[in-house]
């Protein structure tokens, strides 16, 4: 015989639940709004205005990684983003922006963003990604940490609020 509904219930409650399949992909301009719309719920302060982000996705010298995830219904929703900067004749590259979409914070979606963001650099033939995190930003902080960037220097009053910035560099292999 069958299980009773309550252990069926109780074994499907053990089970992991499978983790969304995410695919992450250059931004378009038809990411825009989504873009604009992820700003703003990730950050209450320092957001990219919507002509920077356009500018971002448009130029030569910056990546923009959109990362996007099945809905449900079989559309994709943008989830998170980052964008890279690059300068000609320099083997460094800028991370000036990571962002997840606070329902999906914590899910390990930063890593894969990230991931994305140093492999991009590594394509465009750059040895090192450096950023700048809030310094009140513990979540940020543990995630470059723990993947191997170092703290190189401390800016005060970076934030238009007056917090420090911390960046970190690190040497991509």
């Amino acid at each position: 015989m069958g299980l009773s509904l309550d252990r069926r219930v109780s074994a499907a409650l053990q089970q992991p639940a499978a983790a969304p399949a995410i695919a992450i992909r250059p931004a378009r301009i038809e990411d825009l709004d989504a873009l604009v719309a992820l700003e703003h719920a990730a950050f209450s302060i320092d957001r990219a205005e919507r002509r920077a982000i356009r500018h971002a996705i448009r130029s030569a010298s910056m990546t923009v990684l959109v990362a996007l995830a099945d809905d449900g219904d079989g559309r994709e929703i943008l989830v998170g983003a980052a964008t890279l900067e690059r300068r000609r004749g320099s083997r460094n590259a800028r991370l000036s922006s990571i962002a997840v979409s606070p329902a999906r914070a914590g899910l390990g979606l930063g890593g894969l963003v990230l991931d994305a963001a140093e492999a991009d650099a590594r394509t465009h033939g750059c040895t090192h990604l450096r950023l700048e995190v809030r310094a009140d930003n513990g979540a940020g902080i543990r995630l470059y940490e723990r993947r191997g960037y170092t703290r190189f220097a401390v800016i005060a009053d970076y934030y238009e609020d007056g917090m420090e910035a911390w960046r970190y560099v690190k040497a991509l292999a």
